[in-house]
């Protein structure tokens, strides 16, 4: 009733075997932490072009119309302080104007 040597093989060969899905748990590991590195490298260059398409198609033409209409209101702020120079308070007066 001794320990043969099919029996000391074969517990060899299962520690042997055994080791190998350590190994290859770390080699999946790895590889799980590339790809998690990758994908976070794309998200930072979507978000590159996000912003970089969101100041091209979005802020600079709202800047333009943002400059448009501060000369508008600089145009017509003028236009409203000559009126009130030129303007006449005289009931009969051609040029009489209500107070603004």
């Amino acid at each position: 009733m001794g320990i043969d040597l099919t029996s000391i093989i074969l517990a060899v060969i299962t520690m042997l075997g055994g080791c190998g899905w350590v190994i290859d748990r770390k080699k999946h590991k790895q590889e799980i932490e590339s790809l998690k590195a990758d994908i976070r490298q794309k998200d930072m260059e979507l978000a590159e072009k996000f912003v970089v398409d969101w100041e091209t198609h979005v802020a600079e033409p709202l800047k333009e119309d943002v400059r448009e209409l501060r000369e508008k209101v600089q145009r017509i702020s003028e236009e409203l302080e000559n009126v009130k120079k030129n303007a006449c308070y005289c009931a009969g007066c051609a040029n009489r104007i209500s107070v603004l």
